[in-house]
């Protein structure tokens, strides 16, 4: 299939619909955590996204690359990855302000930078570990409100925080290893059929669970699960979509607007405001992240001009 031209201002709405959807759908793990079960929501999230994924793939004529695959272990290695993943977001996301753990889990494109280096052998330059370094103290900045004395006076406050703030530091450490087994799948499996079966293995992840902890929902409990599920399988195509339209170093930077959603869901319904030092933290660790995609553009742009420099013929 031939690559879609560039289209700048499509590739960033899409990009910033799925940012907008994603923290819509985080709002409502927030919300039904004090109900559900993390498994219980995990299933809802993924069996209900497969629907919207499939059928845009079926409306481009891609059902069938979606769920064949020649890599099946590798497959199922990335969704147990991602499964992981999940389940500590989630199990953040109800222990903490939803700006908390979505800031926290900024850490993970750095976190990247160094499992890159460790495990895929690239070459990290000392301008990257330097960025990997930054966002690892912001991290600490906006854990330190969860390890003050007075956080751990107030009944069970410190410790429900605290276990909150080291899962969604486990979660970002997860995202970071699915990127991985991402860049190792893509060199043999379509997009589509990773994007299914992350889908499915999460799905017979979350069913799992189900037997040992339910909630028998209400009406507009159950439509809050489902919803979890369709929102996270749209953004997930709105996300995809983007990335057809425009290089991954030129929108990559707008992930960060999750952050503003996150804000504003956080105050509107739940009536959350982070305290001073995860701002400030969520502002290093944002920096270091923007401050490794710009470098990273610029060394591409520069790389594409030498080697158009070497292709144009001499006069």
């Amino acid at each position: 299939m031939p690559a879609a031209p560039t289209n700048l201002l499509t590739a960033i709405g899409f990009k910033l619909i799925s940012a907008l959807l994603f923290a819509s759908m985080s709002a409502l793990v927030r919300q039904l955590g004090d109900v559900a079960p993390v498994g219980q929501m995990v299933f809802f999230r993924s069996a209900f996204a497969i629907p919207p994924v499939l059928l845009i793939y079926a409306l481009r004529g891609e059902f069938m690359s979606a769920i064949r695959t020649r890599r099946p272990f590798g497959q199922l290695g990335r969704g147990a990855l991602s499964t992981f993943g999940m389940f500590t977001n989630f199990s953040a996301l109800t222990r903490l302000p939803l700006a908390e753990a979505t800031a926290i889990n900024f850490a993970s494109p750095l976190i990247t930078v160094a499992l890159a280096a460790l495990i895929l052998k690239e070459r990290v330059r000392i301008f990257r570990w330097s960025a990997v370094a930054v966002g690892f103290f912001g991290v600490i900045v906006m854990l330190i409100p969860n390890l003050s004395l007075e956080h751990y006076a107030a009944a069970g406050a410190g410790s429900v925080a605290l276990a909150g703030s080291l899962y969604a530091i486990a979660s970002a450490f997860c995202n970071a290893g699915t990127v991985i087994q991402t860049r190792r799948l893509t060199q043999s499996e379509p997009t589509a059929s990773i994007v299914f079966y992350f889908s499915l293995i999460t799905t017979l992840a979350g069913a799992v669970t189900l037997p040992f902890a339910w909630h028998s929902p209400t009406a507009m409990e159950l439509t809050g699960l489902i919803s979890t599920g369709v929102l996270g399988g749209i953004a997930h195509i709105f996300l995809t979509e983007s990335y057809r339209h425009a290089t991954a170093s030129v929108i990559a930077p707008f992930d960060y607007t999750a952050m503003l959603w996150a804000l504003l869901l956080g105050y509107w319904v739940f009536g959350e405001l982070p305290s001073a030092l995860v701002y400030v933290g969520a502002a290093i660790v944002a920096g270091a992240g923007l401050a490794v995609i710009f470098r990273e553009r610029w060394l591409g742009l520069q790389r594409a001009r030498e080697a158009e420099g070497l292709r144009r013929p001499e006069i």
